[in-house]
């Protein structure tokens, strides 16, 4: 039932203490603001490191060759390792059925010319197999892929970014078997892709292997090895997996090429799934320390309403007696003061919420920041935590408020 006249009082209470009220509510309300700010920017880190990671597959491992750097076997240091189509054929072949997605690379090397009739740019261009669409998260816009046919025929094709489109082919409406001419030969546009890695993904154009090879002089070399495993139950069991794969294969590849087991420049293999682990152990860790902070943060602000109520229950213990010897019940005057303090802390506690979710929704969409993006907390979270606070709140004035009712009417009416 709505009490006027207990609602006067808490008002009355306030406006008489507004600057004690006004530093009570700013400690509250800066609690909330600082857990919902650092939440978001903890989302926001989430956010960026998944985009971070949907460039390319999140269990994709990548595998290339440098020079050695220690003799091994009599051999010199300073040999540039080359793999060769055996590498990959053994690999695709010995882990049959662990692998899901996998494809040998040659990249056609770089300042080769891309023509269209006038136009004239340089674009990476790289000899793959069907299943590296997968491999780089790329989605046909138009038109498809490479396909296992194009690999046995040495098919002169090639599927292009829908970059490349916009800038080579802006004045083509449809741009599907048109011809480039990639160092003078015809090739012969039978896809066009978009990345999900943006726009630095899209200089990149594709031919099949084979024809990359036969054309550009490649004979058996390999540039990369890159593969997918198959899922696992679990995303610990995945990295278990990967590491084990990644450890076999770089053995494989250290005795086939003769690089001494202990040569970490040589043989190179990137394992995307075990990085991705330590970013996520990372975020997780930062999310913890933001809860922390924000909390601590929340609590200081609940004791100091608490502390506020103290103050407030000593500054009217004279009233407070008073209202005792009229016959007021000792539940009355715990309600009193819980009004007050639950009043407090909800009105700091939503405008501490209103004021971070605010500067998120303004300042999270522009946050351009690497491993950073759209900072952001999720509202039903955020109206909890505001509903814990109060919750606190009532707690933090419930002790107080019960002094207060405990307090003999002749001890009250003696207080200076």
């Amino acid at each position: 039932m709505f009490d006027l006249d207990s609602w006067q009082e808490i008002f009355d209470t306030i406006r008489k203490n507004k600057l004690r009220t006004f530093l009570t509510g700013l400690s509250v309300a800066s609690g909330i603001f600082i857990l919902v700010v650092l939440l978001g920017f903890g989302r926001g880190m989430e956010n960026g490191i998944r985009k971070e990671f949907e460039r390319d597959a999140s269990n994709r491992i990548m595998v290339w060759t440098q020079n050695t750097t220690k003799e091994y076997k009599g051999l010199n240091p300073g040999r540039r390792i080359q793999m060769k189509n055996d590498n990959f054929d053994y690999i695709e072949n010995a882990y049959s059925n662990e692998l899901e997605h996998r494809s040998a690379i040659f990249r056609v090397p770089w300042g080769t010319t891309t023509n269209y009739k006038n136009e004239s740019v340089n674009y990476s261009i790289s000899g793959v197999y069907p299943t590296y669409q997968h491999i780089e998260n790329q989605v046909m816009i138009s038109g498809r892929y490479i396909d296992h046919m194009d690999l046995n025929d040495k098919s002169k094709v090639v599927v292009i970014s829908n970059k490349i489109k916009q800038e080579l082919l802006k004045n083509v409406e449809e741009p599907l078997n048109e011809y480039l001419q990639i160092s003078g030969i015809n090739f012969r546009i039978v896809g066009i892709y978009s990345d999900l890695g943006g726009d630095r993904e899209e200089n990149n154009s594709f031919i099949p292997f084979t024809t990359a090879q036969s054309v550009f002089n490649g004979a058996d070399r390999v540039n990369n090895l890159t593969f997918t495993l198959k899922p696992e139950k679990s995303f610990d069991q995945a990295v278990k997996a990967s590491n084990i794969f990644t450890a076999e294969i770089k053995q494989y590849l250290q005795e086939v090429h003769k690089v001494s087991p202990d040569d970490n420049s040589a043989i190179n293999v990137h394992n995307m799934l075990d990085e991705a682990k330590r970013f996520y152990t990372l975020t997780d860790n930062i999310a913890f320390f933001f809860w922390f902070v924000g909390i601590c943060t929340i609590i200081a602000g609940v004791v100091g309403v608490s502390n506020i109520m103290l103050i407030i229950v000593k500054e009217r213990t004279r009233e407070i007696g008073i209202r005792k010897a009229l016959g007021a019940k000792p539940w009355s005057i715990v309600r009193m003061i819980l009004k007050e303090s639950v009043f407090v802390t909800a009105v700091s506690g939503f405008a501490g919420l209103i004021l971070s979710m605010g500067l998120l929704e303004i300042v999270g969409p522009n946050v351009e920041v690497d491993y950073i993006l759209n900072p952001s907390v999720d509202l039903s979270i955020a109206v909890t935590m505001v509903i814990v606070l109060i919750i606190a709140g009532a707690i933090a004035g419930f002790f107080p408020a019960w002094r207060a009712a405990s307090i003999q009417p002749i001890e009250a009416l003696k207080d200076e």
